[in-house]
């Protein structure tokens, strides 16, 4: 295929976690991909195998930045739109910030798609909105986000479904659940389990382990979450929500066992849900997706990676309990269930 036939496609957020991830697979499957990556929370790195593809292009600009009719969506087929920030203690003590990106952000990615008339936009929503959840949790759940985070998330996934029906753009959303995999998120705050934990094994240090670490995740590799935002541009279904997670929840203990190394228990958070698992047979039904990536050697590929993590900060009792003060003060005395 030459490159003047591939379709192109935007990625936001595409020097991330996940939407690296998204790269490879387009770049694999035939796109060009034009990547809209300020590199907030992405990495450069995370695109240099892509240093020499004329097929990739990098433009460090923040969302808010985009104007409808921007050249970099021109002829774009479709927008995938993982940019954002995350994390819940600095959504808590920035939650105007978070309203900003996560909500106007998603706003001008919205406009810039609708100008360039694009065949699907998917919007990565989060399965935070659901809040303290039932059980496989079903799309037609009810949304309770907790944190300004999860609200933010959720309310840029009202935009883009009301993009839909007044402009009609046509947009799916898929809310994920815990994605986990290479090049996972290394920034200064307080986060993802996977990131604490891989710093604290090569420092040699103990694993803080949240409560008696009985607690589960619907950890889903990010690899098969890319798989499922291809499925949701390429279908000629839209207006959908899906669910994606492995449908398979893995114990914290059960990470630590597979990591290898001794703990130490930590405070249970409020505000926390005891289990995350996705109800996933709706994606499978429409999609034919299905997670390819078992929770054992997704662990295996973290571990072969894990000086990706060096730089990453090491989190401690001492330092976790400063970090989450405001979590706990903002959520603790409250009735959250």
């Amino acid at each position: 295929m030459s490159r003047a036939t591939k379709p192109l496609c935007v990625v936001t957020g595409g020097a991330g976690f996940i939407g690296s991830h998204m790269v490879d697979l387009l770049v694999a499957r035939g796109y060009r991909v034009h990547v809209l990556d300020n590199l907030t929370g992405g990495r450069e790195a995370n695109l240099a195998h892509h240093a020499s593809n004329p097929d990739v292009v990098l433009d460090q600009r923040d969302i808010r930045a985009i104007q409808p009719c921007d050249a970099l969506f021109s002829g774009a087929k479709h927008v995938v739109h993982f940019a954002g920030i995350g994390d819940i203690v600095p959504s808590i003590e920035r939650p105007a910030e978070y309203m900003s990106v996560n909500v106007q952000g998603t706003v001008a990615m919205l406009e810039a798609a609708r100008s360039a008339q694009v065949d699907k936009f998917v919007y990565a929503a989060s399965s935070s909105c659901y809040g303290l959840a039932q059980v496989p949790t079903r799309v037609d759940h009810p949304v309770d986000p907790q944190y300004p985070y999860a609200l933010s998330k959720y309310l840029g996934e009202v935009s883009a479904f009301h993009w839909a029906r007044v402009y009609r753009l046509p947009v799916n959303a898929i809310r994920i659940f815990n994605a986990y995999g290479t090049r996972s998120r290394t920034s200064g705050a307080y986060g993802a389990v996977f990131g604490v934990f891989l710093r604290q094994k090569l420092a040699g240090a103990p694993y803080t382990v949240v409560g008696n670490g009985t607690q589960t995740r619907d950890f889903l590799y990010a690899s098969d979450v890319a798989e499922a935002f291809l499925a949701a541009a390429e279908t000629e279904l839209d207006g959908k929500i899906w669910n994606v997670g492995a449908g398979q929840p893995q114990s914290v203990n059960r990470l630590v066992e597979l990591l290898g190394g001794e703990v130490v228990h930590i405070p249970k958070r409020p505000g926390e849900p005891d289990c995350t698992w996705a109800d996933i047979s709706r994606i499978q039904a429409d999609l034919g997706w299905s997670p390819k990536v078992s929770f054992e050697d997704g662990v295996a590929r973290v571990l072969e990676n894990i000086d990706y993590w060096r730089d990453a900060p090491l989190w401690t009792t001492e330092t976790i309990a400063v970090a989450t003060r405001s979590w706990f003060d903002a959520l603790g005395d409250q009735d959250v269930g």
